[in-house]
């Protein structure tokens, strides 16, 4: 690996540092400055059962003390602080939990969506204005303007209400089918499209041409030249749809009842659970910065024409 890499990785881990702070810095005073506070919905709460509650969770110092007492905590020991709303547990625990279920759906959502879109976008490519071609770009087109909530509330009342072929809640193996179809459906959509571009592009490419002059195999042309080439913009887009499938994974796993991160983040903030919104915007922001981060350092591995700078 050469210096140049090395000082760009090195910038790019700062710059990612940075920007998890700045998201972190930006939702901790935003918190604060809403009216209310995690206490004032408990029932039968007196004001000095709830001022004795905000001082053992530390929330009647001042903004500023709490924001560098948290900041201390994430540096020197990785501690997010106990849950204010869920007792006895922590919200690194609820955390882990939660990552459990979300990374499973996330990962075999973007793996499959990945793979079909590849595969989809390049023969629509090859078969450029066939009636293939054009049911895949309708489709594709459907998907994308399609939220992802309208179409899990649709893949929900089909196969679980109407047909009842798979359960409605996310808490079984057969119950997360319907969430990760839901959540792979838009990435799968995004890539067909952006690999059928690509490679019009690339097959348009004189080096191509050259190769069919010189009678290069088809297969050889297709998979060891433009393929290689026209998964580029896949690569760029492979950030932008993790934090996708990250956000959409928000309401998707409210639908269904998956008990991941997404559920606990909404569920902590209907519920003014401070520790459990920061940690969770925390793990949430620091996810998608590292996946920006190896897309770039990926573009290189494809391409080696691309420098850093």
């Amino acid at each position: 690996m050469s210096k140049k890499t090395i000082s760009y990785i090195i910038k790019r881990i700062i710059l990612a540092i940075v920007t998890v702070w700045v998201v972190l810095t930006i939702t901790f005073f935003v918190m604060h400055l809403v009216p209310g506070g995690p206490f004032i919905g408990e029932k039968a709460v007196s004001p000095s059962v709830q001022a004795a509650m905000e001082a053992k969770y530390g929330l009647d110092k001042p903004v500023l003390e709490q924001y560098f007492t948290y900041i201390s905590d994430i540096v020197t020991k990785f501690d997010f602080g106990p849950s204010l709303k869920q007792k006895g547990r922590t919200v690194i625990r609820i955390i882990g939990e939660g990552m459990e279920t979300s990374a499973l759906l996330g990962i075999i959502a973007a793996i499959w969506g990945s793979l079909v879109g590849i595969v989809l976008g390049s023969v629509a490519a090859l078969k450029r204005n066939s009636v293939f071609d054009r049911v895949v770009m309708v489709v594709s087109t459907a998907f994308i303007s399609i939220p992802g909530f309208i179409m899990g509330s649709v893949l929900l009342l089909t196969f679980s209400v109407a047909l009842q072929w798979l359960p409605a809640n996310g808490s079984s193996a057969a119950g997360l089918i319907l969430p990760i179809i839901t959540l792979g459906l838009s990435p799968m959509a995004n890539v067909i499209r952006l690999t059928r571009s690509s490679m019009l592009d690339v097959l348009e490419q004189d080096y191509i041409r050259t190769a069919k002059a010189k009678g290069v195999p088809a297969k050889k042309i297709i998979f060891g030249h433009a393929l290689k080439n026209a998964l580029i913009p896949d690569i760029t887009y492979f950030g932008p749809m993790i934090a996708y499938i990250v956000t959409g994974s928000l309401v998707v796993e409210q639908i269904f009842a998956v008990p991941g991160i997404g559920r606990a983040f909404v569920q902590s903030i209907t519920g003014r659970d401070y520790p459990l919104i920061m940690g969770t915007t925390i793990i949430l922001a620091a996810l998608i910065v590292i996946m920006n981060l190896i897309c770039d350092i990926a573009y290189k591995i494809v391409d080696p024409r691309i420098d850093f700078k």
